[in-house]
């Protein structure tokens, strides 16, 4: 059974939620290998978590420089790992960084690019990405007819399925960067988040509108998010009113998210935010136009004031949960 390069997203020795989908996909095609680029040690916090996913390889590409480049050490170990082991695909998470080392790979190794893809199936040879287009108006299926498919994949896409395998360790080098042609890490801030979880990766999101009507008013967005555990997310017309910061939007601008819930509070539904959020599972929206386009995507509708409906869905979470 071909392999399948799987390229491990992980921050501070936690692996993110994509990877594990990214391994679920890659066995729908060949038998799943890890590539962990990262700092010494960085491969044993992660093993466990990779094996019990599906692993059955995990290449360990630890070295100083590994996290001092932007993308650049990632782009070099794929590319020689596909040189090395002629995988049947390389398969990326579809966020920033992923979108340019899945770029770049294709264009180093000659290789066809399949992007932001919701599904993959077929076998090694024949390797065929689903994708929802034109702000998920369409699904379509495409493939790679030159070099290695390289495949970015949208993290919420499909589900994650464990499968017990045996990552076994391989030592691979992490060739030395050209500091010319690449662009180094002089320094890092974290990001102050609270205690909600990661947009991106939250099973529940909740987001707000235009709708909504002011920064002060998100409050009754955030009381819901927080009962529910959820991520806060909003829509372009909130961002741009100043009503949340940029870094919540959701959308074709912003963010894509496919969690097992979103909620859509004073969010009309245009064309831009349902690109971002249209693969969600389950999809309930509040919106006092009956016509609001956001119904025609949602499994739940409420046409009603927000102010009334969230707080009475904050309160019933609440006691459902206690």
């Amino acid at each position: 059974m071909s392999e399948v390069l799987v390229l491990v997203d992980h921050v501070d020795g936690e692996i993110k939620k994509v990877t594990f989908e990214l391994l679920t996909a890659a066995r729908q095609i060949g038998e799943p290998s890890a590539v962990v680029v990262g700092s010494p040690g960085t491969a044993a916090k992660l093993k466990e978590s990779l094996a019990a996913y599906g692993a059955a390889k995990v290449y360990v590409a630890e070295s100083d420089d590994a996290t001092g480049y932007l993308v650049t050490p990632k782009v070099d170990v794929l590319a020689a790992l596909v040189e090395k082991t002629a995988p049947a695909a390389v398969l990326v998470a579809a966020t920033a960084d992923g979108k340019e080392i899945a770029g770049r790979l294709a264009a180093r190794t000659g290789s066809g690019l399949l992007v932001d893809a919701i599904g993959i199936e077929g076998s090694a040879g024949d390797v065929v990405a689903v994708q929802s287009i034109f702000g998920g108006a369409f699904v379509v299926k495409s493939k790679s007819n030159k070099g290695t498919p390289i495949v970015s994949v949208r993290p919420g896409g499909l589900e994650a399925e464990q499968a017990q395998g045996a990552a076994a360790e391989e030592a691979v080098d992490v060739p030395a960067a050209d500091a010319a042609k690449s662009a180094r890490i002089t320094g890092q801030e974290p990001i102050v988040g609270g205690d909600r979880p990661e947009l991106t990766e939250a099973s529940v999101v909740v987001s707000g509108g235009r709708g909504v009507g002011s920064a002060e008013q998100f409050e009754v967005v955030e009381k819901l998010a927080d009962a529910f555990g959820a991520a806060v997310g909003a829509s372009r017309a909130a961002v741009d009113s100043g009503y949340y910061p940029p870094q919540f939007q959701v959308g074709q601008t912003g963010k894509t998210v496919s969690p097992q819930l979103y909620v859509a509070l004073g969010i009309s539904g245009a064309i831009q935010h349902r690109a971002g959020m249209q693969t969600s599972k389950t999809i309930i929206a509040v919106n006092k136009d009956a016509e609001a386009p956001i119904f025609e995507i949602a499994d739940f509708g409420v046409v009603g004031d927000l102010f009334a409906v969230a707080p009475q869905l904050t309160e019933e979470v609440g006691k459902r949960k206690g």
